[in-house]
């Protein structure tokens, strides 16, 4: 017997619709790999000094300097000094890139790391160093310049095929955030004038805060449905023209590193997916990703005078910043 018309009725208004629906989930949040769901490993001697230079780079922004931002213009600057100070111990050459903002000069500061093989494809790896008003910024953002730092450490003597570039940049908070101002947007639309060929853009954005208790980690409708809710993982987001870079790097997080994580690759209007310097790169159609703790959809302390050094995980940051550089190192090394 066929089936009926009501059931082909129902079968095209509700149950094609839903299969449809699913599939483009899946699409979106199905990541290769398996987030690592095992304890917390003991850092050895070498990423104990790891952890202690994270610390010493955080306090240095957070309670050395404290809040940084064109309306405290000569903090602004202090900050730039500490990490063009930083990265030339690390023996390498600093390009300044400044430019004018309220009658204040500001500047994003750039490391080149040279590739060998493709000099002309670049993989960016970007942090800001300001700060929300109001706030000593220890996780936003000063951990993820922190981890901009030691990536400069970890992966500057080493021979790449593509050319990295680390990228400092201000102006990310508002004021100016999304606004011609900030900083990597700024930069962004230089490199596409310039005719750059980014192969990959990273954003780290508050990188350091982390819970194991149930209900610690929020997310926006209808992500709220998709994820689990303990904040103990790092994210990977990107946009659907970035679904690439996100697969490819969290399947190299999850091959060599022992934190969980979970990835996305979504429409870009949906809350928190943009929040950072890699929604600049997308408006000149470079793929761009940001790693993340997810910042307010965990972290209570966002954008807020509470959001001090000592409310970090540096062990869970070590972890973040050795499997960022065996991204970094995967995605310099040429091939799709």
């Amino acid at each position: 017997m066929s089936p009926s018309p009501l059931v082909w009725l129902v079968v095209l208004l509700v149950v094609l619709p839903a299969t449809g629906l699913v599939s483009a989930w899946a699409y979106m949040i199905q990541m290769p790999g398996q987030s690592y769901d095992g304890p917390l490993l003991p850092l050895s001697e070498d990423e104990a000094l790891l952890r202690d230079r994270l610390e010493g780079h955080v306090r240095a922004l957070a309670e050395g300097i404290g809040e940084r931002n064109v309306s405290r213009p000569a903090a602004l600057e202090a900050a730039a000094r500490y990490i063009e100070d930083r990265f030339e111990e690390l023996g390498h050459e600093v390009t300044t890139l400044s430019y004018e903002v309220d009658g204040v000069r500001v500047r994003n500061l750039e490391v080149t790391l040279p590739g060998r093989t493709d000099p002309a494809e670049l993989v960016l790896v970007g942090a800001h160093y300001d700060s929300a008003p109001g706030t000593p910024g220890a996780n936003d953002n000063a951990s993820g310049v922190a981890a901009l730092l030691e990536l400069a450490a970890l992966l500057g003597s080493e021979p790449l095929d593509r050319t990295v570039r680390l990228v400092a940049f201000t102006n990310e908070e508002p004021p100016y955030f999304e606004t011609p101002e900030m900083g990597s947007r700024v930069y962004a639309g230089a490199a596409a004038a310039r005719g750059d060929r980014i192969t990959a853009m990273i954003s780290l954005e508050t990188i350091g805060y982390y819970s194991e208790e149930s209900d610690s980690q929020s997310y926006p409708v209808p992500l709220n449905l998709l994820y689990p809710d303990r904040g103990d993982f790092i994210g990977f987001v990107g946009n659907l023209s970035s679904r690439s870079l996100v697969r490819r790097s969290i399947a190299t997080f999850r091959e060599t590193t022992p934190l969980p994580t979970e990835g996305a690759a979504v429409p870009s209007g949906i809350p928190g997916v943009g929040w950072s310097d890699h929604s600049s790169f997308w408006i000149h159609d470079f793929p761009a990703i940001m790693i993340t703790d997810t910042a307010l959809f965990r972290y209570p302390h966002y954008h807020l005078p509470t959001d001090t050094p000592d409310q970090l995980d540096y062990l869970r940051m070590v972890r973040v910043v050795q499997g960022v550089a065996e991204v970094v190192r995967d995605l310099a090394s040429g091939g799709a």
